[in-house]
């Protein structure tokens, strides 16, 4: 079995930064991640889709400034009603 380990990611900022989103079939994607990135430039593609077809997951690839940045996007995302999850 392998340990996790606390420390710190260690990053060197700016840099490109993914995060896996997943939405129920029913929302457009572009229109969520504008809503909470707003004019930042960002790239969005599909990754996969549950087996009954009610969930689409998603991968957003955009450039991140800190620390603080990446996790406030994080936290931003997994606040939007209509994203039931990010990885």
């Amino acid at each position: 079995m392998m340990g996790i380990t606390c420390q710190k990611l260690e990053l060197d900022y700016p840099c490109t930064w993914e995060y896996k989103l997943i939405i129920k079939n029913e929302h457009i994607i572009d229109e969520i991640v504008k809503e909470i990135i707003k004019e930042r430039k960002y790239n969005i593609n599909l990754s996969n889709r549950s087996k009954g077809g009610k969930f689409k997951s998603y991968t957003l690839d955009m450039l991140v400034y800190s620390d603080n940045d990446r996790k406030e996007i994080y936290k931003l995302l997994g606040e939007h009603k209509h994203i039931k999850m990010v990885l």
